[in-house]
């Protein structure tokens, strides 16, 4: 939780879960540019973001270490987990 790259990790889940949030919220109902209750709409995805933030927090204790996951990303060994350097394929 204290490394750079559990924050980066924890950033880009965020950012995704709001893009994706926010997609769902305007796509529902066809509704026009001018007609979307932005305000509403960005906070539901804004919320949406902290609940995945809540979620890589709580994820700490049960997933690989120094990982806001739950389990390992595939490729990963458990041993660079907290490097989240690819595995190299072999030749």
């Amino acid at each position: 939780m204290f490394t750079l790259v559990f924050w980066q990790a924890t950033t880009e889940r965020a950012v995704k879960s709001f893009a994706q949030a926010l997609a769902a919220l305007l796509g529902t109902g066809g509704l026009g540019l001018w007609d979307v209750a932005w305000l509403t709409t960005l906070s539901i995805a804004g919320m949406t973001a902290l609940l995945s933030v809540l979620t890589s927090l709580t994820s700490i204790p049960i997933g690989p270490a120094g990982s806001p996951s739950v389990v390992t990303t595939p490729g990963m060994t458990p041993e660079k987990a907290d490097v989240r350097e690819p595995v190299p394929s072999p030749a």
